[in-house]
């Protein structure tokens, strides 16, 4: 019987597809079934509902539809009309919602009414998700002065009580709650933010007391343990709970298989009458963003500021050649870009689509995981379009980066390149936002994908010259693990949005090992239970 799992705050399903990905071993059936996922989003939502529809099949039988609309030759509301049954139960799972407090959240009783009724009377199940991040991260904070959170002023920061109080409410088996790395240093006026919610989540219950009331909710949730995913506990206190350094709940996914130097914060809780001690993530080595990048079509960048053209691509490029446009540059960037140049061809996919038909897409690592041959191309694959000036910059930066295996600083860059931005002597002298122009390296794994990919792609330029651009949505899809047939609902600053707010699956997928032995053993006991009443009787 698959575990029910009940997703909130989902985006576009990250940790989601993780757990529902995970197959057990001996039947190859999937382990975990998402029975319910709430996102407010309108086109996370979207991409939800998508998913959900394809987890309605079994693995290896999803219908040609399917890949029909992926290719763009029937629409979203004719491939739900072909497959109704599916279709339906993937708009039950997927319920666009709004938790919390604001004028368009939904109330408390909808939230318990629905809840109770996806789960249809099973207790041992799964909650997880991350409340929304943003009051948290350390560079939403710096970029609004604030160095206390005020609940009041920004609502966000109390969402976690959300989670809290479907852990009062309907005491889950297990629960795994991801935020980011700037939760630990998050403070309110009252306390650290992140030791609050440590003993919160411990005690679900009295701290939900403490702020609301029952309502005629009878509420005897009997707490938790909270584990951390990447760290055995150091002791653990007179309550017999695990005692870690709050460093312990931070993971490092690229040390776990994700070609991706994201840092967040993950808790593992396990509900207090289960008896069992998780293990660990297993590390691996890193993997370099050749290894997921390396196999998807070509492509050039689109010209936002003038005609778009292939050959007005190529003239823009070449403008670098014009006198003193690489003066001061050393002599081997010099070399390395005339190289390039001599390289740059106009793609065959030129600056590609929501979908490119491509027989030749590959991947180095994790084929297993990332391809579907139904799939037959590659989809949400379109380049974004930048100034003629960025495109002088970025072939600037990716050769400065083949030769000296860095990105450069903005001290690195010839006059000629260097951008109109107040700031920028700032950024030269103080080193303040030096690396605002920044190439991801083909052989370490990329920085963080974040929601700010949507603005600009300064941050996240392709490391071949010769494609002189920013990375794709399917790029950072592959960087953030989803497999190439999941499909991105929206316009592409959506998409981009989805991608960067996710949970990488392929680390969910290690986590879901971990949660799923729990669940063994707390059937083990059911079962022991069961046989020692047995021959009482």
């Amino acid at each position: 019987m698959e575990i029910p799992i009940i997703d909130i705050f989902a985006g576009p399903g990250g940790l989601g597809e993780g757990f529902s990905a995970y197959l057990n071993p001996k039947g190859k059936k999937r382990k975990f079934k998402i029975a319910l996922s709430i996102e407010k989003d309108t086109y996370a939502h979207q991409t939800l509902s998508l998913r959900s529809f394809f987890r309605q099949f079994p693995p290896g039988q999803i219908p040609a539809d399917y890949y029909e609309f992926i290719k763009g030759q029937i629409p979203l509301d004719v491939l739900f009309k072909k497959w109704p049954k599916q279709a339906q139960k993937a708009k039950d799972e997927a319920w666009q919602a709004e938790l919390g407090y604001g004028k368009k959240a939904i109330s408390n009783a909808i939230v318990d009414e629905r809840i109770k009724t996806s789960l249809n009377g099973n207790k041992n199940w799964l909650l997880i998700g991350g409340p929304p991040c943003q009051a948290y991260s350390v560079v939403g904070r710096s970029r609004r002065q604030e160095k206390i959170l005020d609940e009041k002023k920004d609502e966000r920061v109390g969402l976690y009580k959300q989670y809290l109080r479907i852990l009062a409410v309907h005491n889950p088996a297990v629960f795994v709650m991801e935020n980011v790395k700037g939760l630990l240093s998050a403070k309110t006026e009252q306390s650290p933010v992140f030791s609050k919610i440590l003993k919160d989540l411990a005690d679900p219950v009295s701290a939900y007391l403490s702020e609301y009331r029952s309502n005629g909710i009878k509420l005897s949730c009997p707490g938790y343990r909270i584990y951390s995913l990447v760290a055995a506990p150091t002791a653990f206190d007179l309550n017999g709970n695990p005692v870690f350094s709050h460093k312990d709940f931070v993971i490092h996914c690229e040390k776990y298989g994700v070609p991706q130097a994201r840092h967040r914060v993950i808790l593992l809780g396990i509900r207090n009458d289960i008896e069992h001690q998780p293990k660990v993530l297993e590390p691996k080595n890193e993997v370099p963003i050749s290894s997921v990048l390396k196999g998807l079509p070509k492509l050039r960048s689109k010209l936002s500021k003038s005609e778009d053209s292939g050959e007005n691509w190529k003239v823009a490029i070449a403008k670098i050649l014009e006198k003193g446009m690489l003066a001061g540059v050393a002599r081997e960037v010099k070399e390395e870009i005339m190289k390039q140049l001599d390289k740059i061809t106009l793609p065959q996919k030129e600056s590609g689509g929501e979908y490119c038909e491509y027989k030749r897409v590959n991947i180095q690592y994790r084929p297993d995981w990332y391809l579907d041959q139904n799939v037959e191309g590659v989809c949400n694959h379109s380049s974004r379009g930048h100034m003629d000036s960025d495109l002088l910059r970025y072939l600037f930066v990716s050769c400065f980066a083949k030769v000296n295996k860095r990105s450069p600083k903005l001290e690195d860059f010839p006059a000629s390149l260097l951008p109109a931005h107040k700031n920028v002597k700032a950024g030269i002298e103080d080193k303040k936002f030096a690396d605002r122009f920044r190439v991801q390296l083909w052989d370490n794994p990329c920085k963080t994908i974040t929601s700010h990919i949507s603005k600009d792609g300064h941050y996240y330029i392709h490391p071949d010259p010769t494609q002189c651009r920013s990375f794709t949505v399917r790029e950072a899809a592959r960087i953030q693990t989803f497999p190439d047939n999941y499909y991105f609902c929206g316009s592409r600053t959506s998409q981009f949005i989805q991608v960067g707010n996710a949970v990488p699956p392929l680390l969910a997928n290690q986590i879901a090992e971990i949660v799923s032995e729990i669940f063994d053993a707390t059937h083990s006991k059911s079962k022991k239970e069961i046989q020692k009443e047995t021959v009482s009787a």
